[in-house]
C-alpha cells in the first residue's frame, strides 16, 4: 500500500492499460476506471471494486486528484489538456502527444496550474536502467562515445500512428538521458512494408556535441523480440538487455584498445563480461509510486512534461526525416 493518499482514475483498461489499473489497486491508489468500451470498463470495476466512470464524470469528480491515460495515442492530447484545465495531475502514455505543438501547449497549462504532468516513459523507472546510468555517471565507462538500441518484435502493428513513435520514445528518452543534452543532428530512414503511409521499420541516427552519436533501430516485422541498449565509453562498454534473468540484464565489458602507436592497427585485449547486480523490482510499480510521490512533495518527476517534450522534438525531426528519404525515393523510382 502506498503512503501517499491520492485517489487516481486511469483512463483506457486495454493492451497496457489494464498493468496501470493493477499497479495503481495494489498500491491502494486507485479509485475509479474508464474504458470507451462499457463492457471493458465494468468487467475491470468489478475485479478491482471500483467505479466504471464516463470520462466526463472522471473530470468533473472532485475526490478524484490524478488521472493515468492509457488511452490511444492520438487520444493522449485532448485528454490530458481537459484534465490539466480540470485542475487534475496527469500521467499519460508515451508518447506525451503526437506534435511537439501539443505538447508545449501542455506543459504551458500544467505550469500555469501548478500540477505534475508525468510521462510514461517506463525504462526510467527500471533498476537495470538506473545502474546504468549511474556507470555513466560515475565515470566507470569513461567518456561516452556511442550508443545504439534496438527495439524489435513481430507486431503489435498499430494504424494510429508508425514503429516510430510506437516503439522508440523508450529509447530516445534514455540517450537523452545518458548524454545530458538534445542532438545537435537528427536523420531517419523508414520502410513502408503493411501499409503505404505507415513505416514498419526505422532507423534514426542521432548527433550530439564531440562527435558523440546513437542510432535507434525499431521494427515491429522482425522474428523475435529484442529489447537491447548498447552503451559504448572511453574505458569500457555496457549492455543493458532487458529480455534476459534479472541477474543478466546489465553486462560489463571492459575492453581494453591500445591505440598508443599511431602508425600500428590498435591492440584489442577483450574482457570478460561481467554482470551488473541490479535489485529485482517491478519498473511499472516504481514508476507509478514516482507519480503519487511527484504529487505529494510537489517535485517534478523524473520523466516530467519538459523531458517528453524533449522526446517530441527528435519524433519529430525523425519524421520529416523519413518522409524527406521517402520522396526522394519515390523520385528514384519514377
Amino acid at each position: 500500500m502506498s503512503e501517499f493518499k491520492i485517489d487516481v482514475a486511469v483512463i483506457g483498461c486495454g493492451y497496457w492499460g489494464k498493468n496501470l489499473v493493477r499497479n495503481f489497486h495494489e498500491i491502494g491508489a486507485l479509485k475509479a476506471i474508464c474504458d470507451f468500451d462499457p463492457t471493458t470498463a465494468e468487467k475491470f470495476a468489478q475485479q478491482y471494486e471500483v467505479q466504471a466512470l464516463s470520462l466526463q464524470e472522471i473530470l468533473n469528480a472532485n475526490d478524484i486528484q490524478a488521472v493515468v491515460i492509457a488511452a490511444p495515442a492520438a487520444q493522449h492530447f485532448n485528454i490530458a489538456k481537459q484534465a490539466l484545465e480540470k485542475g487534475k495531475h496527469v500521467f499519460v502514455e508515451k508518447p506525451l502527444s503526437l506534435s511537439v505543438k501539443e505538447g508545449e501547449e501542455l506543459c504551458e497549462i500544467a505550469k500555469q496550474n501548478d500540477l505534475i504532468l508525468m510521462v510514461g516513459h517506463l525504462l526510467h523507472y527500471h533498476s537495470a536502467y538506473q545502474s546504468l546510468k549511474t556507470l555513466v555517471e560515475d565515470g566507470t565507462l569513461g567518456d561516452l562515445r556511442y550508443i545504439y538500441s534496438n527495439r524489435l518484435n513481430l507486431g503489435k502493428v498499430r494504424r494510429e500512428e508508425d514503429i516510430l513513435w510506437s516503439f522508440a520514445p523508450h529509447d530516445i528518452s534514455m540517450i537523452l538521458d545518458l548524454m545530458g543534452e538534445e542532438p545537435k543532428n537528427v536523420d531517419a530512414k523508414g520502410g513502408f512494408y503493411l501499409s503505404e503511409n505507415i513505416a514498419d521499420v526505422t532507423t534514426t541516427h542521432l548527433t550530439f556535441s564531440n562527435n558523440r552519436k546513437a542510432h535507434i533501430f525499431v521494427s515491429w516485422l522482425h522474428p523475435f523480440k529484442e529489447q537491447k541498449l548498447v552503451v559504448v565509453g572511453s574505458k569500457a562498454m555496457a549492455v543493458f538487455i532487458d529480455g534476459e534473468p534479472w541477474n543478466q540484464k546489465l553486462q560489463l565489458y571492459k575492453h581494453n584498445i591500445d591505440i598508443t602507436d599511431e602508425t600500428a592497427a590498435p591492440l584489442i585485449d577483450k574482457a570478460d563480461v561481467e554482470y551488473v547486480d541490479v535489485p529485482e523490482s517491478e519498473p511499472l510499480k516504481n514508476e507509478c509510486l514516482h507519480f503519487l510521490e511527484s504529487i505529494s512533495t510537489k517535485a517534478q518527476p523524473i520523466t516530467n512534461g519538459e523531458e517528453g517534450l524533449r522526446v517530441l522534438k527528435v519524433l519529430e525531426a525523425s519524421t520529416s526525416a523519413i518522409e524527406k528519404h521517402n520522396e526522394q525515393s519515390k523520385l528514384l523510382c519514377a
